[in-house]
């Protein structure tokens, strides 16, 4: 025989669980609901876009074996290395345009044809006199490691003159970009590679200085 008193107090808990689960549910609704009124109500944000500065491309040009300066609105990150790969993506897109003219295939393509620009200091045989002198022992110099993608290597035109102008082009719009750059390297697919197509020598470093503009600038 169950006494009175336990019979009681068993329905007066069982009211108030059910209670319990009524407002927790209610409340678990109306959160529900100001969530999906919030969602409607938030503006769609646009992406961020990088705001476009001006770029100055030195474009091969296969009829003379010239580079030629070309300046274009781009949108560039803010990051120096962001910024030198969007640039030479750009130089390269141009190359595949049907009318380029340096036609190399692998530009304007869903993959960029740059894996990778890594900016690095370059220090010179001078660090003592610069330490004396108060300066920064570190060159102000830069070097440019440029990792070019494997697939855009491997459908780059062989022959000397189109594989020199590619490389040469690369390191010319590094230089008039970022003019602190006085070196180039080139990796493919983060290793060291012989040559671009069979020919332009990839195991040695470019220096900027050595390229040549033979004709003036184009809008």
């Amino acid at each position: 025989m169950i006494p009175r008193y336990q019979t009681v107090l068993f329905f007066l808990l069982l009211a108030a669980s059910i209670l319990m689960g009524t407002i927790l549910w209610q409340l678990r609704n109306r959160e529900h609901q100001h969530l999906l009124q919030g969602e409607q109500s938030t503006p769609t944000q646009a992406p961020q876009v990088a705001p476009a500065e001006q770029a100055t491309l030195m474009v091969a040009n296969d009829a003379d074996d010239s580079l030629v300066t070309r300046a274009l609105s781009l949108p560039l990150p803010q990051s120096p290395n962001a910024r030198a790969r969007a640039i030479l993506d750009k130089l390269l897109d141009l190359y595949a345009t049907a009318d380029a003219s340096h036609p190399v295939p692998g530009g304007a393509s869903p993959t960029s044809p740059i894996d990778q620009v890594f900016l690095l200091p370059v220090r010179t045989a001078g660090i003592a006199a610069r330490r004396a002198a108060g300066k920064n022992p570190q060159s102000e110099s830069e070097l440019a490691v440029v990792n070019l993608a494997g697939a855009f290597a491997a459908n780059h035109p062989s022959g000397i003159e189109t594989e020199s102008l590619t490389v040469l082009s690369i390191c010319a719009t590094l230089h008039a970009n970022f003019p602190r750059i006085t070196e180039v390297h080139f990796l493919v697919d983060g290793q060291q590679r012989e040559t671009l197509a069979g020919h332009a020598d990839l195991t040695r470093t470019y220096l900027t200085s050595d390229v040549a503009v033979t004709r003036g600038a184009q809008p």
